[in-house]
């Protein structure tokens, strides 16, 4: 039997349109609004949150599903960002202007609240520590009511608070 170098290159060029095909598909679902955890952004006087919202479906938020005393991405799919369009003070500390990841570790009787210099990453995977521009701690407090997905929001006196489940944890940025 004789190999057929028509046949060869009519295959190749099939598997390449074939690729192509479902990588533009691929890019035209990436609609992120319709993910499991869709984004929102929270915008302050001087300051913009843009995070991913997961849901509890019926599981337990800290101390489960995001473990007590590990990095948190504050959010889902990528990390938190937080950007500063000037010089901030958060909770009395000073930020430099900047975009941050805005992680959390969370805890039982008290939060750390890190704004992180690598702002652009997936999760909290490749987090470094040596990378965080602040560190603020807050204490936690429950909800009124449960918060069946996670939410941040600011007031006008500069007040983020972050809840979800019926745990909420609070930073001032002035």
């Amino acid at each position: 039997m004789r190999n057929n170098p028509w046949k060869f290159l009519l295959l190749f060029v099939w598997g390449v349109l074939l690729a192509g095909s479902a990588l533009a598909q691929g890019k035209m679902s990436d609609d992120k609004s319709k993910r499991p955890s869709p984004p929102a952004t929270v915008t302050g006087s001087n300051f913009t949150i843009e995070y991913s919202r997961p849901s509890l479906k019926g599981r337990k938020a800290f101390g489960e599903l995001e473990p007590y005393g590990k990095v948190w991405r504050t959010g889902a799919n990528e990390a938190t960002t937080f950007e500063a369009k000037k010089d901030l003070k958060i909770n009395g500390q000073t930020l430099p202007a900047g975009t941050y990841a805005l992680f959390t570790i969370p805890g039982e009787q008290e939060w750390t609240i890190i704004f992180n210099k690598t702002a652009k990453q997936w999760g909290a995977f490749k987090y470094d520590e040596k990378q965080d521009a602040l560190r603020v701690k807050v204490k936690p407090t429950k909800t009124a009511t449960p918060v069946e997905q996670f939410t941040i929001a600011a007031d006008k006196a500069g007040t983020v608070t972050l809840a979800w489940d019926n745990t909420q944890a609070a930073f001032t940025v002035k």
